[in-house]
């Protein structure tokens, strides 16, 4: 199999993952809130891996660059300000970016980051 097509694969699966973990909640901050926020900046790697040629480790800087300024961003009240528009984008798009600053989250979107950027590495020396 193609090495694009098993990343798009990967994009796929870690985009229902997400989307399972915060609509089935379990009662468990881990799965409730936290591998979403893993599973978010590992599709922020993924996106990046398709669309680029960057290697692995620029990957894991510019990814966790991204993840660092979208969390940095929420500490402005902005998303949370477009959290009570009227427009529904303007909302989807506050959920996209969360609205509150949390370390926590910086923590889990290094986890999904760096456990990405392990397969990154072993898909390279694989393929």
């Amino acid at each position: 199999m193609p090495l694009r097509a098993l990343w798009l694969i990967a994009l796929a699966a870690i985009i229902a993952l997400g989307i399972v973990s915060r609509t089935l909640p379990l009662g468990n901050l881990l799965w409730d809130k936290y591998l979403g926020d893993s599973l978010y900046a590992a599709m922020v790697y993924v996106l990046l891996r398709l669309f680029t040629k960057a290697n692995p480790a620029s990957l894991l800087v510019t990814s966790s660059a991204i993840m660092v300024a979208i969390e940095a961003f929420q500490l402005t009240g902005i998303p949370a300000a477009m959290l009570v528009s009227t427009q529904a984008e303007t909302r989807i798009a506050a959920r996209l970016l969360g609205t509150h600053f949390g370390i926590f989250d910086l923590l889990a979107y290094c986890i999904g980051i760096y456990l990405v950027f392990e397969v990154d590495r072993f898909l390279r020396n694989k393929y």
